[in-house]
């Protein structure tokens, strides 16, 4: 069966390469929990499953229109935040707490996390109330709309997962650089972001790290986070002849680096299958996934992978360089950008460049709601194409009609 021209082949391209990335590397990176299982397939195939709906659900958003797309993102958010405070609740029935963090909601046999909703229902807020704006004093009126929405939501997020907040806020600074939001209020949110943070970092740090002290209330991991940060600058720090000490603190990163090393030997790798140190590395089919992939690939792979992610966002700046509608562009971009820059941040933790933050590999860690909101995403992304290429098409098509001045030739009887 043809497609009709109006799909986007190059988004179904990266979009499948991605998916061949996934399974691949679930493969190689679940070794020891299908050690650990009843059954050899058991979390490989549960992730297969998640990938084929994901597929399903990319095919389908692609055909449904945009309008409809912006107003469900207000009954996504709407949900996600009722989730969040619920999971957010001491004691709460729907939380589950891993490793201290309650970032996962349970309904009857479902589990997710609430915030990979959130993210999808923000931006598509974000860039609906952005392409509202007309005139000068929309400008201001939209940039505090969405600044409180999102800062009330980074909020409920930042209890338990700081590292999505800032993602959050930083897609959402970009996307007012794109709405053409006065600089004079962009760069004061952030200075002030900026100096907040800094402020309780420092007093984190004075008041409970340093005196070992534990934190309670609604920032108790905030103590988790300044240590990640004292961690990272301690081994910047740190001489290359000093003695290196493993503990539980850098053990993830630590058994990550040496993954990375281990396939720097070698342009390709160790090759599929040949990893050692998924076997070390805790959870290594989660947040570390990348270390995994630059053990087997090498740096070939590992370049291939960045591509597909930067191709992505490319992909979504030259389509919307051809978009006239404001809102297809904003939203386009939102959920490229949503992608992207979550990909980019798994990866420089995975490499070391970043203290950890728990930032899963956009459609390739395991985990059914990173995977369903990602393929949701690049259904937008689509949807958006696939909705401006037709109305192009109909455009020149009206438009040839009308400057079709061929002579009618009637014959006389």
């Amino acid at each position: 069966m043809k497609l009709p021209s109006s799909i986007d082949r190059s988004y179904w391209t990266i979009y499948i390469f991605l998916m061949i990335y996934a399974v691949l590397a679930i493969f190689s990176a679940t070794s020891l929990q299908v050690y650990n299982s009843t059954s050899m397939l058991l979390p490989v195939g549960k992730q297969m499953i998640f990938l084929i709906v994901g597929a399903a659900l990319a095919y389908f958003v692609q055909y449904v229109p945009t309008i409809y797309i912006r107003l469900s993102g207000y009954i996504i958010l709407a949900v996600a935040i009722l989730f969040l405070i619920l999971v957010s609740i001491p004691g709460s029935p729907f939380a589950v707490v891993v490793n201290g963090a309650a970032r996962w909601m349970r309904l009857g046999p479902i589990t997710f996390q609430p915030s990979d909703l959130a993210k999808m229902g923000l931006v598509i807020v974000d860039a609906d109330l952005l392409s509202r704006i007309e005139t000068e004093e929309d400008k201001k009126k939209y940039f505090f709309w969405t600044l409180g929405i999102t800062g009330f939501v980074a909020l409920l997020i930042m209890t338990q997962n700081l590292s999505t907040a800032v993602l959050i806020a930083g897609v959402l600074v970009i996307m007012w650089f794109l709405a053409h939001i006065p600089w004079k209020y962009i760069l004061s949110t952030i200075g002030i972001a900026v100096l907040a943070l800094l402020l309780g970092y420092i007093f984190v740090d004075f008041a409970f790290v340093k005196q070992d002290k534990i934190m309670s209330g609604p920032f108790k991991r905030a103590t988790v986070w300044v240590k990640r940060i004292d961690n990272k600058i301690f081994e910047m720090k740190q001489p290359d002849t000093a003695e290196f000490k493993l503990t539980d603190d850098n053990y993830q990163s630590s058994i990550a680096k040496v993954a990375i090393a281990r396939g720097g030997k070698s342009p390709i790798g160790v090759l599929p299958g040949n990893s050692k140190e998924r076997d070390f590395l805790p959870l290594a089919f989660m947040d570390y996934i990348f270390a995994i992939i630059v053990e087997e690939s090498g740096i070939l792979g590992a370049i291939f992978l960045c591509f597909l992610y930067l191709m992505v966002l490319y992909r979504a700046c030259y389509t919307s360089h051809k978009f006239q509608d404001q809102a297809a562009t904003l939203l386009a971009m939102a959920a490229a950008l949503m992608t992207t820059c979550q990909a980019l941040f798994s990866m420089m933790v995975a490499v070391g460049i970043f203290p950890v933050t728990g930032q899963p590999l956009p459609l390739i860690s395991m985990g059914g709601t990173g995977v369903v909101v990602t393929s949701l995403y690049f259904g937008i992304m689509m949807a958006v194409s696939r909705e401006q290429t037709a109305m192009k098409q109909q455009q020149q098509i009206t438009q040839d009609a009308a400057n079709d001045d061929t002579p009618i030739i009637t014959l006389d009887q």
